[in-house]
């Protein structure tokens, strides 16, 4: 069963017909909501909004364990992270879609393993490609069959948050080989790594970096979610089109 993580712009996943939703009690603690479970076009599907239902969990207060354990022990076979970054590098303009295949982490002080505590044994999970690349292909071509434009490769900079960043560090991240910027996709990638379930992400450049472009003075907020609810219209076609809906002999 395919399981969608939404972010910013994709709190509810309007094409989905849900059968039922379910309060989940983890190990580690409480996922960001209750699951969704239905069906687009007849195949199951599972959606969990990342910053709740009401957008009031900040980046850094993400239960990342919880919310992948939880779409784990209900059966997800893989999982499609959605979130909205900056755009660093020049081509990648406000309202582009880019799959990501590369991960820096900024990030600090956030839970990002099941194995560590008393008496369990640490496992150190092989992360040189961290997304999945059968996966990311999946997206790829859904995206293609359905003349959906994307980006495909970027390096993705998973920052702090919940501030958004200064021209300088900008600047450093570019130094460093960064595409994107933004503040969720660590540890949620290598939990799933550590669960064994394929993951990959799908990032919508919200607006240009800090220092970069229209943000050159400072990021214009009032314009983000005219962007965004347009580059998700495409995205919930990418994912009717993941699972088979959109396009004609598609698996």
């Amino acid at each position: 069963m395919l399981a969608i993580i939404g972010g910013s712009g994709l709190t509810t996943l309007s094409n989905l017909d849900v059968s039922h939703r379910e309060v989940v009690r983890t190990p580690y603690g409480e996922p960001s909501g209750a699951i969704v479970f239905g069906e687009i076009c007849g195949h199951p599907t599972m959606f969990l909004p990342r910053h709740g239902y009401g957008h009031t969990i900040a980046p850094h207060m993400v239960n990342y364990r919880a919310n992948l354990w939880a779409l784990h022990h209900h059966g997800a076979t893989g999982v499609i992270s959605v979130a909205s970054v900056g755009g660093i590098r020049g081509d990648l303009q406000p309202g582009d879609i880019v799959l990501p295949h590369q991960i820096l982490d900024y990030t600090w002080g956030r839970k990002s393993t099941f194995f560590e505590g008393p008496g369990v044994p640490v496992r150190h999970v092989d992360f040189t490609e961290p997304y999945d690349a059968a996966l990311r292909e999946r997206i790829r071509g859904a995206a293609e069959a359905l003349a959906v434009p994307v980006k495909v490769g970027a390096v993705y900079a998973a920052t702090q948050g919940p501030r958004l960043e200064t021209a300088a560090e900008i600047n450093r991240f570019e130094r460093d080989g960064a595409d994107v910027v933004g503040m969720t996709g660590m540890p949620e990638a290598v939990l799933a790594r550590e669960l064994d379930v394929p993951y990959a992400a799908i990032n919508v450049i919200a607006n240009h970096a800090a220092g970069r472009g229209d943000s050159a003075q400072g990021i214009h907020f009032e314009s983000l979610e005219v962007v965004l609810q347009g580059a998700m219209g495409q995205v919930r076609s990418i994912i009717e089109g993941l699972v088979g809906c959109a396009i004609p002999g598609a698996k």
